[in-house]
């Protein structure tokens, strides 16, 4: 009896658990700002925000098809950036923030899935404007993250971003420094950066 008992107690645990999780979720804990709000922009594409890391929306696909990814998260932002401001398609259309980067590849190499030019950190070649920064997984977002490169400077960078977090900024700087001829965005989460050339 009382095996079933410590059961029964255990998979009640686990249900109010994961019952709360789900909910915890769900709450927008940032009351200045509703999901699906515009929050910023760049070069006319904007910006939204989506409350928790982990909410997700339907879907987001193009006129003609192109899946840009699922609304409000970092991916759908760099992947609608990239196709309405710079006329990218990119062949492989899905996957997360971390697997924009892939890690077979040299510095300065074709990622043929991205069809982008992708850097490493560090590497050769400095940030610009427009290149894709990717970030890789932590131990609370096992997705990485992915953001654009808003202005660059000897000194720093500025990404704009979507889905930081619920209080998290659009806007970020890092520092970055040229050393014996490589350039490093001061992170340990930057992978890279891609490129369309």
């Amino acid at each position: 009896m009382k095996i079933k008992k410590a059961t029964f107690l255990i998979i009640t645990l686990v249900l109010v658990t994961s019952l709360g999780l789900w909910i915890f979720k769900k709450i927008n804990f940032n009351l200045n700002y509703e999901t699906g709000q515009h929050i910023d922009s760049l070069n006319n594409v904007i910006v939204y925000y989506n409350g928790d890391v982990n909410n997700v929306a339907d879907r987001n696909l193009t006129d003609d098809g192109y899946n840009l990814g699922l609304k409000y998260q970092c991916v759908e932002f760099v992947k609608r950036y990239y196709y309405e401001h710079l006329n990218h398609k990119m062949p492989d259309s899905y996957g997360h923030a971390k697997d924009f980067f892939d890690q077979g590849l040299s510095d300065g190499q074709k990622n043929l899935s991205r069809a982008l030019v992708q850097y490493s950190n560090p590497g050769r070649t400095q940030p610009k404007v427009n290149d894709l920064l990717v970030f890789s997984e932590t131990a609370f977002n096992k997705y990485g993250h992915v953001a654009i490169i808003s202005n660059v400077t000897d000194k720093e960078i500025e990404i704009i971003q979507q889905n930081p977090g619920p209080f998290g900024r659009s806007r970020e700087t890092f520092n970055i420094e040229n050393s014996n001829g490589e350039w490093k965005v001061n992170s340990d989460r930057i992978l890279g950066w891609l490129r369309k050339e």
